[in-house]
């Protein structure tokens, strides 16, 4: 299948670029901070808690999430600095005129390179939160409850990411998409925060401004959604933490608007990009 090809080669053009070099550079130093700050505080904390193992799971809990918290914000940014140009770029330079002259569909093209960047997707995710969680499990045995449901929707969240960056590309230039990617980032971000303060002051108003951030971009709820699955029993019950509430957890509903936005913004770029004047 042609989509193979350009996915292969959206790869090792990915893996070229110093974008993600960079990302990659941060993230193990990233990961090299946290395992050293994890150390210190567990050993604080050993000498402090002494045998009471319930409260040193919840602080590992606490330390696990806050990890995978950076990640997720990580992902979402490697994913889009190096995907935001990949067809208005292409476009713009020329370039895209090699490949569309040669005997390949341009929906190959768009389906190609979103399995490209996905891989790279798949791996920064698993090197990353698999890193925060092997590095918790090492350092103090603790294991992350719903951990492949939890990693699976981190993927998920920058693979959304992923799909409105490649289907901006069709129609804006490089940096009018980054500015739409970034912007709906943020809408979702501040949305998904005032909806969490609503619900634990008990406002509705507040809620409902969160949800609708969330059809707009489902990145944050995504993300709460997560923190919802590999939160402790103790945070479960008692309904509140800095990264999900019980009263305003997304439901399975929202993950599956959320892959439904994913795949609805791949089949626009397909149309989009097989209408566009080249």
């Amino acid at each position: 299948m042609k989509s193979l090809i350009i996915a292969r080669l959206t790869f090792f053009e990915a893996a070229r670029r110093r974008i993600l070099l960079a990302a990659l550079l941060l993230g193990v130093t990233f990961l090299v901070i946290y395992s050293l700050g994890f150390n210190f505080i567990m050993q604080d904390l050993n000498r402090a808690a002494g045998d009471q193992a319930l409260l040193k799971n919840e602080i590992y809990n606490f330390l696990t999430m806050a990890g995978l918290y950076v990640v997720n914000f990580l992902t979402v940014m490697m994913t889009v600095l190096t995907s935001v140009d990949t067809l208005s770029g292409e476009i713009s330079s020329g370039t895209i005129q090699s490949i569309v002259t040669k005997p390949i569909r341009r929906w190959e093209i768009v389906i190609g390179k979103w399995l490209g960047f996905s891989l790279m997707l798949l791996l920064y995710v698993l090197l990353m939160a698999g890193g925060v969680v092997l590095l918790v499990q090492l350092i103090a045995g603790y294991t992350t409850p719903n951990l492949v449901r939890g990693i699976g929707l981190i993927l998920a969240n920058g693979m959304l990411m992923l799909s409105v960056s490649l289907m901006g590309g069709t129609v804006l230039s490089t940096l009018a998409n980054g500015v739409l990617v970034f912007g709906l980032f943020g809408v979702a971000f501040v949305g998904g925060w005032i909806e969490q303060i609503g619900s634990f002051v008990e406002n509705q108003a507040a809620i409902n401004i969160g949800i609708i951030s969330s059809l707009l971009l489902p990145s944050e709820a995504l993300w709460k959604r997560a923190a919802f699955e590999m939160r402790s029993p103790l945070v479960s019950a008692l309904g509140f933490s800095p990264f999900s509430s019980s009263t305003s957890i997304p439901s399975p509903l929202m993950v599956w608007y959320s892959l439904a936005y994913v795949l609805g913004m791949v089949l626009f770029a397909i149309w989009v990009f097989n209408r566009r004047d080249l």
